[in-house]
Parts: structure tokens; C-alpha cells; sequence
């Protein structure tokens, strides 16, 4: 792949609707699973992002609906965002950049570890890496800007 020209302003890159597939892999038990959905980055009042997903998980204890959401705030550069769950706790720091594009967060007793790829005007990747004594967990997810080429 072509290298990707840095994004300068990351929340008006996220802005708008993506679907998202992620694939989940449990690897302790070898269990697989699936997420189908849309990504909606909202700006908010507070100068940010709220993200929120919504789609269909496929596991095999259990398939339906389901979602996720998530507080962006500006970041110590333009080309990162502060990641906050929905309660103020901080999680991570998204970014592109290449010293910035992974990041952790702990989960007692589990470490989380996330690496984010550019891979076009309208396209990324992300996967969170998980291990710990209570999970061993690979997801990937692979995002698609939704009517590319225009804002929603």
C-alpha cells in the first residue's frame, strides 16, 4: 500500500457515519465471532465527538443486536483524540500518527493494547490486542466512510 499523507485534523476525518466489520477471536477457547454494523462519530456540544456503533454481533453464545459507545475529546494535537468511556473514565488515545497509533489501557487484570491504521481518505483499521489472566482476545475492526466523498 501507498503511504497515506498524515491526517492533520482527526475529528474532522472521523466525522460522519462508517460501517464497521470486526472480526473477534477468543483465542484461548479458539472461539470466533463477527460485528456487523455503523459507526456514527456526532460532534457534540462539548467541541468533541460522541462515537456510538450499532450492528449485529455474531457469537456463539450469543447473536443480535448490539452496541458501543464513547466520548472524543481534542487531543494534545490536532492529529489525535482523548477517548473517554460514556462515565468520564479515560481509555486511550486515537491517533494516526506514527508515534502515536498505539496505545494501552488497563483493565484489571487485563491489558489492553490498540494499533490504528490509515488506510485512505475513507477507510481505517484498528485492532485491540487483549491478555491477561481473564482474556486472550484479538478484534479487528475495519472501518468504511459511508457515502464517501461528501459529509452526512
Amino acid at each position: 500500500m501507498n503511504h497515506q499523507e498524515p491526517i492533520q485534523d482527526l475529528q474532522a476525518y472521523l466525522a460522519g457515519s462508517w460501517t464497521v466489520e470486526r472480526t473477534l477471536l477468543d483465542r484461548a477457547s479458539g472461539t470466533r465471532g463477527t460485528f456487523t454494523g455503523v459507526v456514527r462519530y456526532a460532534l457534540n456540544p462539548d467541541g468533541g465527538l460522541d462515537y456510538r456503533e450499532d450492528g449485529t454481533m455474531h457469537w456463539p453464545t450469543h447473536s443480535g443486536p448490539a452496541f458501543r459507545e464513547y466520548v472524543l475529546t481534542p487531543g494534545a494535537a490536532t492529529d489525535s483524540m482523548d477517548v473517554f468511556f460514556p462515565d468520564g473514565r479515560p481509555f486511550h488515545i486515537m491517533s494516526f500518527s506514527e508515534q502515536g497509533n498505539q496505545d494501552k489501557h488497563w483493565c484489571d487484570p487485563d491489558d489492553y493494547r490498540v494499533n490504528y491504521v490509515l488506510e485512505g481518505p475513507d477507510s481505517f483499521s484498528f485492532t485491540w490486542d487483549v491478555h491477561g489472566p481473564a482474556k486472550d482476545l484479538l478484534l479487528e475492526s475495519h472501518l468504511v466512510r459511508l457515502n464517501a466523498g461528501r459529509q452526512l
